[in-house]
């Protein structure tokens, strides 16, 4: 007997990869993406040494990807730098170059990619256009946006949820010469930013906040991007040419450190909807492809029915490293604390990779 085909919706790395995953078991899937050319969701633009290889097995070696090689991790807390070697060689790109290449890739090896919004209602995903689409196995891949009738809990995102900023700038000489091979963070009171060029030489600044410290800037992100700049003459310099009213991307209430423990039969959350990790991590990406992987292991088994089995089991793969990283991420939001264990990690050879283990999935 057939199963019906396999829905995902959500075109972005962790519905691009279940497609592959599923192509590869024989079966072709449905790919809801509601954007007809890949967007650059907000996102940091790093891929650790681990993706790195998750995504050579999904057929995009380090050469087709083409980002930029980083090898060191910058922290800034106050006036102080601490330069940290990663474990292992990682890349800058953006999900712009990411999402197209590994939705090529689906596509290429047979997905059927519609572009359209999608909802789910009485059981069925409700497109756009008003048609309804049936099937026992929907893989919810959206990332921080909520597919909507099937939400995370609001509540999960905390009374003071963190909001995710993000803003591009275009190349320069300088910034390109600041943040050659590396990514930074920079902890400020109430959140944290990471910069990282991009495969073309924009620079990209990604920011965590909370959302009362947003407040106290006016409520206005570039109002907060200015006033972390006149803080620190370090994000000066990076933020150097930056326009009096620039582009800032946002979304809003991400429930960091939030698991699916459950799910009913059917529905499998993937990435971000399966767990969402501090961001300061790095391992977002790494998460998503991970998912992907693991709950078409369990579809081949048990089709949807196994989809409950499989966020139980995912759930308890996220706990080490969601707990790690929000411990890390809730030292950062406060510089002054930090500051001791940040000099401890520089100066110990091997640290990086110990915490580099402990937030990986």
């Amino acid at each position: 007997m057939s199963r019906p085909v396999p829905l995902i919706v959500g075109g972005g790395p962790a519905g691009a990869a279940a497609a592959i995953h599923l192509l590869r078991s024989g079966v072709q899937p449905i790919v809801i993406e509601r954007r007809a050319e890949p967007g650059d969701a907000l996102c940091g633009g790093f891929i650790s040494w681990k993706t790195l290889e998750q995504l050579e097995a999904l057929g995009l070696s380090g050469r087709v990807l083409g980002g930029h090689e980083v090898t060191t991790l910058h922290l800034f807390s106050g006036r102080s730098v601490y330069a940290v070697a990663l474990p292992g060689r990682a890349m800058a790109l953006s999900r712009r170059r990411l999402d197209s290449l590994l939705l090529a890739r689906a596509r290429e090896m047979g997905a059927f990619v519609r572009h359209d919004t999608a909802a789910y209602v009485d059981g069925l995903v409700r497109l756009g256009n008003g048609e309804l689409l049936a099937s026992d196995s929907l893989f919810i891949a959206t990332g921080k946006h909520d597919l909507h009738g099937l939400p995370r809990p609001r509540e999960a995102a905390g009374s003071d949820p963190l909001l995710g900023l993000r803003l591009r700038l275009p190349p320069s000489p300088e910034r390109a010469a600041l943040l050659a091979n590396h990514i930074e963070i920079h902890l400020f009171p109430g959140g944290y930013l990471g910069a990282v060029l991009q495969e073309d030489g924009s620079a990209n600044f990604c920011m965590a906040v909370r959302k009362s410290r947003l407040a106290a800037a006016g409520g206005q992100p570039a109002a907060l991007f200015a006033e972390l700049a006149q803080d620190s003459h370090f994000l000066a310099e990076r933020l150097a040419g930056m326009p009096a009213s620039p582009c800032v991307d946002a979304v809003g209430h991400i429930p960091y450190g939030w698991r699916a423990r459950s799910s009913a039969p059917g529905i499998f959350r993937l990435g971000d909807q399966a767990g969402v990790i501090a961001s300061l991590a790095g391992e977002g990406i790494g998460i998503a492809l991970a998912s992907a992987e693991s709950a078409v292991q369990f579809w081949r088994r048990g089709g949807g029915a196994a989809a409950p089995d499989f966020q139980r089991a995912f759930a308890r793969k996220l706990r080490r490293p969601l707990a790690a990283a929000g411990l890390i991420a809730a030292l950062g939001r406060h510089p002054v604390a930090a500051t001791l264990p940040l000099a401890l990690l520089s100066a110990t050879p091997g640290a990086a990779g110990i915490i580099a283990r402990m937030t990986r999935i």
